[in-house]
Formats: C-alpha cells, structure tokens, sequence
C-alpha cells in the first residue's frame, strides 16, 4: 500500500471520530428525552424509537472503538493491521439492526388488537424533537468517508432513527387530530419494515468483504486484460482480488512473461509496469505480483486450493 493511501485512510478515520463523538452526544440526550416521553405518553412507536436509539447509542460506541482499534499498527502476527475490525463492527451493527426489527415488528402485531390510548399532542412534541436531533446528526455523519463500512453502519442507526421519529410524529398527530391509536403500531411495524432492507444490505457488504469476495466494482477479467499487455507478459493467472476495509482493495497474481524480455527489461521494470497498471487503471495500489519466466510454467505448483 501506498505511503499516501495508508496516511489518507488514517486522516479519514480521525475526522469521522468527531462526527461519531458528536453523533453519540446528541444520540445520549435524545435517548433521555424519548424515554421519558414514552413513560408519559404510553406510546410504543416513542419507545421503539428509543429503544432504537439506545440501540444507535450502541452502534456509534462500537463504530468509535472499532475506528481507533483499526488505526493502531499492525503487529508481527497480525500483518494486514486491525483494518477488519471496522468491518466487523458494521455486521454487529446491521444483526442488532435485525433484532430491533423483530422486536418492533412482534410488539406491533401484538399491539394491534388492543391499542393502548396514547398521549397525541405530547407524542408529537417528543417525537419532534428526536427528529430534530437524528437530522442534525445525519448532517453530521453524512461529511465523513462515505466508502467506509463502519460509517455506514452508524449512519444506518441514524436514518432508521430519523424516520422512526418522522412516523412517531405521524403517529401522535393522527391520534391527536383522529382519535386512531391503531397509529401507534402500525407506525413501530412502518419502522421495523424500513428498518429491514438497510440492515440487510449492510450485512450482505460485510460479509463479501470477510468472506474476501473481490470487489463489485473491480472487473477481474478486464485486471487480466490490462496486465497482459505489459511488455513481454504471457499469461496472467492465479489472480486474486479482495478488500482489507472499506475502500482498501488488495490485488495479487502470477505474471508469466517471455524469457528474453525478463532478461533485457529485469524484474524491477516489469513490476513496476504492472503496478502502474493496477493503480491507473483500477487504482489498486496495494499489489503483489509473482513474476514468473515462461521457460519456467511447467515447474508451478499452486497446491489443492486451485
């Protein structure tokens, strides 16, 4: 990886640790606020989304302690560093997005039939000023690195959160103007469904990136393509591409190039083409390239994995 790249990443993670301590101050006090309204209230939709903001509260401490964990040096054993932590902290994040779901959603069936009677106007005054608070705290994380995973999962916590608030204040003004408290639940069921899709897809980033799946917007055939037109190069194979964190792709392969070629250019020229490669064309920079003389293919071994 490159000495700029690595610098860039670590400026990234430090401007998003202020948003995150900002988010997590503004997130605290609403949660107070909201759960004091829905011990007044008796409203469910203001207790699901304070649960849900306890929840986000959660989400933004284990984003903030896996950003620092994964900006500390790699190790000896650990040679790829601590980068995989953000992305670990995305998938917990997303799964505690599931259990909300299913929490909202069996609370609200089980709400339907006997709705409680709730307090409208005052429904409508808390939940205005959780919907306050999470746009405020959506502005905030929405300038941070929008490539990163484990910001992503903070700012998930916080759109679900804003849009709980919105259908709570939907929710009290039609118990308040209507007299239908059926509102209530069917609000919390409204924020389990929007809920679901984004945790999901949060889930399904996480694991292509810990399952070191290559990147979806890394085009392997076009890789081999562009390498196999730098000079002398025969075949291209054993081509590997996976992400280390959000926005830090890995690229390595065996390069097989004509012998003469090798002798006239030297390893260092045809390695240097071919990282040039990668970083123009793909902006890959962290590569590892095996490069290997043509007289030499019938030697390989690349052992029972391939």
């Amino acid at each position: 990886m490159g000495v700029g790249h690595g610098h860039g990443h670590q400026a990234s993670r430090a401007a998003d640790r202020v948003r995150l301590r900002w988010v997590l101050l503004v997130t605290g006090t609403v949660l107070v606020v909201e759960l004091v309204g829905a011990w007044i209230t008796g409203s469910l939709a203001l207790l699901a989304d304070a649960a849900h903001m306890a929840t986000d509260a959660g989400a933004v401490v284990l984003a903030l302690g896996a950003s620092y964990v994964a900006a500390r040096p790699g190790g000896a054993r650990s040679t790829f560093g601590y980068h995989r932590v953000e992305v670990v902290a995305a998938l917990v994040n997303a799964v505690v997005l599931l259990g909300v779901c299913g929490y909202l959603a069996w609370t609200g069936v089980m709400r339907l039939t006997d709705p409680p009677v709730v307090d409208g106007p005052a429904l409508v005054g808390f939940a205005l000023v959780g919907l306050v608070a999470n746009a405020v705290a959506l502005k905030v994380l929405s300038g941070g690195d929008g490539t990163s995973l484990n910001l992503r999962g903070a700012i998930n916590e916080v759109i679900a959160d804003l849009l709980g608030s919105v259908l709570a204040v939907a929710a009290g003004v039609a118990i308040w103007i209507g007299d239908w408290h059926h509102a209530d639940p069917v609000a919390s069921l409204l924020i389990a469904v929007m809920i679901l899709p984004r945790a999901a897809l949060l889930i399904r980033d996480s694991g292509r990136v810990l399952l070191e799946i290559a990147p979806a917007d890394l085009d392997l055939d076009d890789v081999v393509h562009h390498l196999s037109h730098a000079p002398g190069v025969v075949e291209v194979h054993d081509l590997h591409a996976w992400t280390i964190t959000s926005g830090m792709t890995s690229l390595s392969a065996h390069v097989t190039v004509r012998d003469d070629v090798l002798q006239e250019r030297g390893v260092g020229a045809i390695l240097d083409a071919l990282g040039d490669c990668a970083a123009t064309h793909f902006d890959v920079r962290h590569t590892t390239f095996q490069v290997e003389p043509e007289s030499h293919q019938e030697h390989e071994d690349l052992g029972e994995m391939h």
